[in-house]
Formats: structure tokens, C-alpha cells, sequence
């Protein structure tokens, strides 16, 4: 009788440490996702903030935007998917009549306004009509949750059909990103593209949700993939209707034959600069690469603006013509 209950016992304390440890495993999980995609600084939320921002760092750009709203040529828009959210979007137009347009979007809890130094880019120094949208969860836009690029690149080739009807059916159109932009972008590549876009400028974008996750798991927890970023996808597919590993820029491109340039820090952690070349190795077809000497992540364009400029008019020129 001594014998069962200890048999019985031992049986008891392994189904209690068992089930403890899948509490533990799916708390830190979801954890994990919320943390990831629904950060507590989504500073992509507060457009009074996001101003002050650019106009500290991107000085140039006030002046420029302070004479866009004088004639009125700042202007919002608004669509609801297909899932119904609503979406929003600044554009406007070029000051002379030109099919030229650019599509940019912006990077992880950043929004439209955190990306307008590259909006400035195309609209002031290159005269293109231009159009940025604010990505679920990011900005004006609805959505309940960061979407990492994967459900967004639906929501972008909607926004590159607005587009191209603002500016005339029939637009010549660049698709520029930075950082979980420029992996949206890449993921929108790899889709069936529309007869109006030409090329794609990605900044920076990293090769799959599942490859960033893994680096941020391990340098800010310490911790390894096994198991929670596999559970942690699981939750996302459950919750959001994608995984980690589906999210994946890479795979996308491999199916994108209109020319890409690359631009990407050579002292990139945040996003590792290794990754631009498992993309561009992938990437078939027409492809350039611009290595940023001695710059970190999504900073390129801020230390080196006549040059990206020059490198970006230089590409957009060989295809939109």
C-alpha cells in the first residue's frame, strides 16, 4: 500500500510540474506576442510627438510641410480593408502634373508622419505625387494588433491602387520601405503585381518575423527559440491568423522579378546587416545593393541624405521613365 501511494505521488507531482510548465510556457508566450505586437511605446500612436520628432531631427522637412498645408496639398485619406478595419493615408500631390508616384511605408510603431523625411525625398526633391500609409495599429489606422508586414502588405497593395486612381490610372509607381516597411514591401514584391509598378527601394528590412524574433529572444531574454517562439507562433496563427515563419520577406522576393535596390547599415544590429544578403541572393532579376558605410539601423537616409537621395533618383530614373 506504501508503495502505490508513493507510485501515486511521484505520478501526481510529475502531472503537477507538467502542467505548471505549460502554464509557464503558454503565460510567457503570450507575453511574448503582446509584448511584440502590442507594445506599450507605440510611439506610432501620437502624431503630436511624431511631429516634434521629425522636425527635430529632419529640420528641412517643417518648412516643406508648413507649405504643404498653406495650399492645402497635405491631404488624408481613408479606406476599410477587406477585414474590415479602417485604414488612413497622407498624400500629395506633385507640383506639376506627372504620372511619377511613390508609395512609402514606414517602419515598426513608427507611422505616415515618422516616415516623411523620405515622403520629402520624392515629393520636393524628385517631384513625384506621393502616398504614405499608416499601417494597422500604427498612426490614424485601426487594427488591433502589429501585423509585422504580413497582413499588411494586402492592406499596401490596396493603398497602391489608391494611388495610382488619385493620380490618374495611370502612374508610373516606386514602392519604397524602411525596416518592417521595407519588409512589407518585400512582402507586397512577391505578390501578383499591378501593370503600374515599376521597382521597389527596400531600407533595411529583415528576412522573416520568425529570423527578427529569434534575434530579439536571444539578446533581450536571453533565452532560446525552444520553446516559446514556436508556441508564441502557434498563439500569433491562432489569435492573428499568421506565424512567424509564413511572415517571411525572403521567401517573398524569391517570386519578385521587377528591380529592387537594397540599401542597408553596414553596422546594422537591430536589424543584422547579414540579413540584406540572404536577400539579395535570393532576390531574382534586376537588383542592387548600396552597403551604408558606418551606419546603424533605419539611419541612412539621416546621415547620408544626398547621397541616398542621388542613389535613389539614380534607380527610380532607369525604370520610370
Amino acid at each position: 500500500m506504501g508503495t502505490k501511494k508513493k507510485s501515486r505521488s511521484i505520478a501526481y507531482s510529475i502531472i503537477i510540474t507538467f502542467l505548471l510548465l505549460a502554464v509557464g510556457i503558454v503565460g510567457g508566450s503570450s507575453y511574448m506576442l503582446h509584448y511584440s505586437l502590442i507594445p506599450s511605446n507605440n510611439r506610432g500612436k501620437d502624431e503630436v510627438t511624431s511631429y516634434k520628432y521629425m522636425y527635430a531631427n529632419y529640420p528641412f522637412i517643417k518648412s516643406w510641410m508648413d507649405s504643404l498645408r498653406q495650399v492645402s496639398a497635405l491631404k488624408d485619406t481613408f479606406i476599410t480593408n477587406k477585414a474590415g478595419i479602417r485604414l488612413h493615408a497622407y498624400y500629395v500631390a506633385a507640383s506639376h502634373p506627372t504620372p511619377k508616384t511613390a508609395v512609402i511605408v514606414h517602419g515598426y510603431t513608427d507611422n505616415a508622419i515618422r516616415i516623411m523625411q523620405i515622403g520629402y525625398l520624392y515629393n520636393h526633391d524628385l517631384k513625384y505625387n506621393i502616398l504614405l500609409p499608416d499601417l494597422q495599429y500604427h498612426g490614424r489606422s485601426g487594427g488591433n494588433a502589429i501585423q509585422m508586414g504580413w497582413k499588411d502588405r494586402l492592406d499596401v497593395m490596396e493603398w497602391m491602387d489608391v494611388a495610382n486612381h488619385l493620380y490618374g490610372d495611370s502612374t508610373k509607381m516606386i514602392v519604397h520601405g524602411i525596416s518592417m516597411g521595407a519588409a512589407t514591401i518585400m512582402m507586397v514584391s512577391g505578390e501578383k503585381q499591378p501593370y503600374y509598378v515599376k521597382c521597389f527601394v527596400e531600407d533595411c528590412g529583415y528576412t522573416s518575423v520568425w529570423d527578427e524574433f529569434l534575434r530579439e529572444i536571444k539578446e533581450q531574454f536571453n533565452l532560446p527559440a525552444f520553446p516559446l517562439l514556436y508556441t508564441a507562433s502557434a498563439l500569433c496563427s491562432i489569435k492573428y491568423g499568421w506565424n512567424f515563419k509564413e511572415a517571411s520577406a525572403l521567401n517573398q522576393i524569391k517570386k519578385c522579378h521587377l528591380p529592387m535596390l537594397f540599401i542597408h547599415g553596414d553596422k546594422d544590429a537591430y536589424v543584422p546587416t547579414r540579413m540584406v544578403y540572404q536577400l539579395v541572393k535570393n532576390k531574382p532579376g534586376a537588383k542592387e545593393l548600396w552597403l551604408v558605410p558606418d551606419a546603424i539601423h533605419a539611419v541612412s537616409y539621416k546621415e547620408n541624405p544626398k547621397a541616398y537621395t542621388n542613389r535613389v533618383r539614380n534607380f527610380a530614373n532607369k525604370y520610370l521613365q
